[in-house]
């Protein structure tokens, strides 16, 4: 499956970082933290062990679980209910300005890997992007970008989406050489961003 989220909720003067991805049918869980300068403040685990094995349509049951699960955290954060602790603030101080200051979310775009199972061949990778707006359109010239971390040498591949928010991205694959490798794929579109990762395992050798 490998689907994932990345949203930024802005709490006063503090941005945070809501990421939700599915780690997998070997782990068949889905977890969404939040993260600020770097510390989880929140972190909420969900498993879909009952929809395995997955086929498409168990696959997409999935898919709308992560979806529910990272829109319900943003919705808490935004109304208050999920309270934050800010380990740099005064106690008290955050649940404050949870209550009191305006929250503006950053525009989201909805990025997809359409081949998420397919995208590596040998060396070859082929990534196929559908990039869309929070309201399901598709979103024409976008650009959207992909990298290896963890790489031994470090490229970065971009391109833009076509009229109907598509975009397809071929490199080879670099040498892994990092014990946290991932492929993180991004778009932007405007001030509108949305992000992909997922972490790789470099193959070991006989």
């Amino acid at each position: 499956m490998l689907f994932g989220h990345n949203s930024n909720v802005t709490i006063g003067t503090d941005i945070v970082h809501v990421q939700t991805e599915d780690r997998g049918v070997n782990h068949a869980f889905i977890d969404t933290t939040v993260h600020w300068k770097g510390r989880v403040l929140h972190r909420r685990t969900s498993n879909y062990l009952d929809l395995l094995p997955l086929d498409a349509e168990r696959e997409a049951a999935a898919k709308a679980r992560l979806d529910e699960q990272h829109r319900v955290v943003i919705d808490e954060i935004r109304s208050g209910e999920l309270k934050l602790t800010f380990p740099a603030a005064p106690q008290g101080q955050a649940a404050v300005a949870a209550k009191s200051l305006p929250l503006v979310v950053t525009p989201v775009l909805k990025l997809e890997l359409t081949n998420a199972k397919t995208w590596l061949s040998g060396k070859e990778a082929t990534l196929h992007l559908a990039v869309r707006d929070v309201t399901g359109n598709p979103a024409a010239g976008a650009e959207a970008k992909a990298r290896v971390e963890g790489a031994q040498n470090p490229a970065e591949f971009a391109t833009q989406t076509g009229s109907d928010g598509a975009a397809t991205l071929r490199f080879e694959m670099p040498k892994l050489t990092g014990v946290d490798a991932a492929l993180v794929i991004e778009a932007t579109h405007g001030a509108a961003k949305g992000q992909l990762r997922f972490q790789l395992r470099a193959k070991s050798r006989a």
